[in-house]
Order: C-alpha cells, then structure tokens, then sequence
C-alpha cells in the first residue's frame, strides 16, 4: 500500500507531459504557459517535502500520510474537472502539496515498520522500483490515455489511485512518530522552505527560457541565500529542523550525493533519447513509449534483485558500482547508430543502464537511512526524496537544454550523453573514495578496542 502511494506520485511526475499540447488548447494555456502545468506541481512537492518530513517525525507519520494522500486524491479529482487554466494549476499546486505529504511520511513508515536488515532493504527495494517504475511507465500511459479517453483522463487515473489505497491506509499502518515532541524550528522551516521553492522555480524555468532571463538570476540568487541562512540557523538552534551532524555523516552526505546524480543524470537522458527515437530515429509516440517500457521491464527486474546483492556485497558497494555502469552505458549510447539495428541497440543499452541506475536508488536509499535511530527516520527520509525531487528537477534544465538549443539535434544529443556519463562516472569515483575513507575511520577505533 505504501509503494502503490510512491508508484501515484512518480506517476504524476511524467504521465501529464504527453498531454500537454491538448491541455493547453483545451483550457486556453499559451505554450510559454504550459510549463507551469508541470511547474505548479513541481514547487510545493519538493519544497515542503524537509518540512514535512520533520512534521510526521514530530506530530504523527500515518496522520500527515493520511491527511496528503487525501488532499492529493480532492486535487486529482478538481484537476479532472478543471474548467480554465487558474482552476487547473491550482489543482496541480494542491496535488504537489499532498505529494510532499506523502512521499517522506511513507518512506518513514516503511523503514520504522521493517527493522533494519534484508527485511528493510526488500521493502526499499520494492519501494524504489515502484517509483522508478511509475515515472517510466507514465510516459506510455500519458500518451495511450490522451489518445483515447483525452488529457482529463491521466489525472483521473491518479484520482482512482488515491481511491483506492486511502481506505486501506488506516487498517494497515501504526502511527509512528517521535517519542519526543520538541518545538518546531519555525525559522529553518521558513528558509529551507523558501530556498527550495526558488531553486527549483529557477531550475524549471531555465529549461524553457535560459539562464540570461532576470527572473531565473533574482529566484537562483534568493534560493542560494535562503539556504545558506538556512545552514547558518540550523547551527545556531537548540532544535533544529535538520541536524547538521547528521548532514556530516559520510553515509548520509555521500549517499543523498549519489541519489542526486543518479536521479538527475538518468531523467536527462530519458528526456533527450525522447527527442533522438522520435525526430531523429524516427519512431512514432507509441513506440517510443515501447522502448520505455522494455526499460521499465528491466528496472522491475533490477528492484527484485538488489537488495539481495546488497545483503551479500553491501549498500555501499551496489551504489558505486550501480553509478559505474550507469555510466559506462549511457556512454554507450554514443554508438548505438541510426535504422531498426540502431534502435534495438539503444533499447538494449537504455535498458541496461537502467538495470544498474535501479542498483544505485535502492543503494543510495539503504545507505542514508542505515544506522539512523527509527526517531529521525523521517527526516533522514526526507533527506532521501529531497535528493529524488532536486535530481527529477536539475537534469534537464542543465544539460538536456545542450539537445533543444543545439543547431542540430544529433550533435546535442551526443554531447548531452557524453556529459552525463562523465558526470555519473566522476560521482562514482568520488562516492566510492568517500565512503571508503569513512570506513576506514570507523573501523580504526573498532581494532584498537579489540587489542
């Protein structure tokens, strides 16, 4: 029931972007104005997701749960109906509200529920398969939907999906919060809350407008301000929103790196291999959304079989080697070629990059929140799907841009591929100097002791 949760919100993240050109001509939206269907849903969900987080620690998981997933099912429902443009957008921001309700809350309640250990890692495993999962096969639903039943249908898909699992969710799930109940920092809320809210404006309306526009510099500028005053508070509050000591934890500080990447890096490259299968391959929607599906298909399988490599080999080890052969085959994606032989070439490396970009989520999950008390699983959680909705957000604006102001789409294509995969490649050997230095450290005192 939680991951079904999970799968309707990365659902939400791709399933409308089909729909978009009969969307706006439905509701009057110019095409500058399109952008915000996507960006309405966008801010809140990534930035209240800290604050929520902290909010279930504090005041009840299951409650904050409930509570989003129904806001999240009422705004699916007016987005449905919706009969202009300013009724439509505002049900988006209500779904990206409900969105930031239930995705920290639900990770912190599969973690508390399943102790750590291969019960735990399966669940994340699942958990992160499912979302991996939804965001690819929105793209074929978005596309089937619109064609038959019309763009209100894909958000009356998320509706029924609320419908479905918000009665099952009292039943199911135990209340989890902290055994303590500090005072919320109300500052720190305020400005990581504010910082993201104009980061993730800015990025989003860089990927349609650039970089040069006044509003995009003025939102960065406030964004990166807002987050640096929101460290400083945090250093200074008897009960801080984040903690920064456990930001300084190798596990935690390494492993959001690599969800960051791998998240970034990967929705990059399903938006410019989009454009290369359709205006340069020459494949039409439905099968460009085939090929997507194979990913998915190889993503379900690599969610099944992570978490036991992890209990054999070690998170750590799944996340570098996970980020490692991401790259090597998006880099492979170079030398795929062009007719029918060029396309089952690409669905095969896009699929076997996407075998070990699931490898690196469900690693980078287990590596944040192992060793985290089950009081601060909410926050270390919140943590995990902030580093999820910064990396869904950041890929495209910085490099999937190369691809759309290229003078020719074959040569941007390539020069997107090729820097992700030296981005991923360098994150990868970062990550593993890192983590291997930390190890070092803590198992120097262990050996002293038992001499």
């Amino acid at each position: 029931m939680l991951c079904a949760a999970q799968f309707m919100v990365a659902l939400d993240f791709s399933v409308l972007n089909v729909a978009l050109p009969v969307l706006g001509a439905d509701l009057n939206m110019s095409d500058a104005a399109l952008q915000w269907a996507i960006t309405a849903f966008a801010l809140p969900s990534g930035g209240f997701l800290l604050l929520s987080g902290r909010l279930g620690d504090l005041y009840g998981r299951r409650r904050l749960f409930l509570s989003g997933l129904a806001l999240f099912g009422a705004a699916s429902v007016l987005a449905t109906f919706a009969w202009d443009a300013p009724s439509f957008l505002a049900a988006r921001a209500l779904q990206g509200i409900g969105a930031a309700a239930i995705v920290p809350t639900g990770m912190a309640l599969l973690t508390t529920t399943f102790r750590e250990g291969p019960q735990r890692d399966r669940a994340l495993g699942l958990s992160g398969t499912l979302m991996s999962l939804g965001f690819t096969v929105g793209m074929v639903l978005g596309g089937i939907l619109t064609d038959t039943l019309g763009w209100r249908s894909t958000m009356g898909l998320l509706a029924l999906f609320a419908v479905i699992v918000l009665p099952l969710a009292p039943a199911l799930l135990t209340e989890s919060q902290s055994p303590e109940r500090p005072r919320l920092d109300v500052p720190g809320a305020i400005t990581v809350t504010g910082g993201l809210l104009a980061l993730i404006y800015a990025l989003t309306t860089a990927a349609e407008h650039g970089f040069g526009t006044l509003d995009v510099q003025l939102t960065l500028a406030a964004g990166l301000l807002l987050l640096a005053a929101f460290v400083r508070i945090e250093s200074r509050t008897a009960q801080p929103l984040v903690s920064l000591p456990m930001l300084r934890r190798p596990t935690v500080a390494w492993g959001n790196i690599g969800g960051l990447i791998t998240f970034s890096m990967m929705t990059t490259i399903v938006f410019v291999l989009t454009l290369y299968l359709q205006e340069t391959l020459g494949l039409s929607p439905l099968q460009t959304g085939i090929v997507f599906g194979v990913q998915g298909l190889a993503a379900l399988v690599s969610g099944t079989l992570t978490p036991r490599v992890v209990g054999r080999v070690g998170s750590r080890t799944v996340l570098v080697v996970g980020l490692t052969g991401q790259a090597v085959f998006t880099a492979a994606l170079l030398v795929t070629g062009t007719g029918t032989l060029g396309v089952v070439l690409a669905t095969l490396v896009a699929s076997l990059a996407c075998i070990f970009h699931m490898g690196a989520i469900i690693s980078y999950g287990i590596t944040v929140t192992s060793g985290v008390p089950d009081e601060q699983q909410g926050l270390a959680t919140g943590l995990v799907t902030s580093s999820q909705q910064l990396g869904l957000t950041i890929g495209i604006p910085l490099l999937g841009v190369l691809a759309t102001t290229a003078d020719d789409l074959t040569s941007g294509y390539h020069t997107v591929v090729a820097l992700d995969a030296a981005i991923v490649l360098v994150a990868a050997a970062l990550i593993a100097l890192g983590l291997r230095k930390s190890a070092e450290r803590t198992s120097v005192p262990q050996k002293s002791v038992q001499q």
